[in-house]
């Protein structure tokens, strides 16, 4: 596997991680949202990461069965953004302008412990791999030295 190939394996998930963070921000910036143009309230958006080929079942089932060497991964890719389906949270408030007659209004499908969670582990898995780019650098450095 190239030196090339391995960064940008890397910059891929930090791409796909820093995008990841950024879906979460917006999730929690409109916590409170109950009014889209789309009409009604925001609904919570979930990123969909896939592995770009080849993908590490193949590569397993490669090794396995036909003793092929793995050569080159490709990283990861966003496939989606998409909404989440789960139910709206209905919440009493009859002085709200978005409540219906019976006093409700209808809030965004929105955990602020999940949205929380999610982005402590897309920014773990952003450092992660700044320090796999970082180690992939190094060592191509170190192997640059060999030939002085």
């Amino acid at each position: 596997m190239s030196f090339l190939n391995t960064l940008s394996i890397s910059g891929s998930g930090m791409t796909a991680q820093r995008l990841r963070l950024d879906v979460t921000a917006n999730n929690i910036a409109n916590i409170e949202t109950t009014r889209t143009e789309d009409g009604g309230p925001y609904r919570r958006k979930m990123v969909i990461l896939e592995a770009k080929e080849p993908s590490f079942q193949k590569v397993f089932e490669n090794t396995l069965h036909e003793q092929q060497v793995y050569t080159e991964g490709k990283g990861v890719r966003v496939s989606a953004v998409i909404e989440d389906e789960t139910e709206l949270k209905p919440v009493y408030d009859p002085e709200h302008p978005d409540a219906d007659a019976e006093g409700y209004v209808m809030m965004p499908n929105i955990d602020l412990v999940k949205e929380t969670a999610d982005a402590m582990a897309a920014t773990q898995a952003y450092q992660a791999n700044i320090t796999a780019f970082n180690a992939t650098k190094l060592m191509a450095q170190k192997a640059l030295e060999i030939g002085r």
